[in-house]
């Protein structure tokens, strides 16, 4: 990572601390990212239907995001942002990779089709490792680039609007 002004106020502990933890991702190294959160981990992406609670969690949601995208990689943006504030770190970061398994949670079958996705990440650190944390992206924008979801104003997203509108006047009943 490249210290520039928008890091040049941060640790080198803290810049560490970041290249680990894209190492851990990039390298689906559940073990070293075992090693960069505590035991009690509260892990919220929006990936996820609900927070994944300790190590155990934040490691099956590793290996089943690369089941999904084998070549799964994280990156910085240029120039990097990385800020801290107390216990509170905001990392801004990319990842890119192509849709090669199933997606589970909720089960979508692989598309083959490939995502880049800009996204902020929210620590709150604990003896030097994360306690809680939040991935901030655009699901919506993920869903389209891997054809999950329609592109806005075709057929088949004003077809989902129509059953929208029928499932709502049915639950009205």
């Amino acid at each position: 990572m490249a210290v520039d002004a928008s890091t040049a106020d941060v640790s080198p502990d803290l810049l560490g601390f970041v290249k680990r933890y894209v190492a851990a991702w990039n390298d689906c190294d559940t073990d070293a990212m075992a090693q960069l959160v505590t035991d009690d981990i509260v892990w919220t992406d929006p990936a996820l239907p609900e927070p994944a609670r300790g190590i155990p969690a934040v490691q099956e949601f590793m290996r089943s995001s690369f089941r999904a995208f084998p070549d799964l990689r994280f990156g910085e943006p240029v120039p990097p942002v990385l800020a801290a504030t107390g216990d509170v770190v905001l990392w801004a970061w990319y990842m890119e990779g192509t849709n090669r398994g199933a997606l589970d949670p909720p089960g979508f079958a692989p598309t083959g089709r490939a995502m880049h996705v800009d996204g902020i990440d929210e620590w709150t650190m604990r003896d030097g490792r994360i306690f809680r944390y939040r991935a901030f992206y655009d699901m919506n924008d993920v869903a389209g680039q891997l054809g999950i979801a329609p592109a806005p104003g075709s057929r088949a997203e004003r077809a989902m609007v129509a059953l929208q509108r029928v499932q709502a006047r049915l639950a009205r009943r």
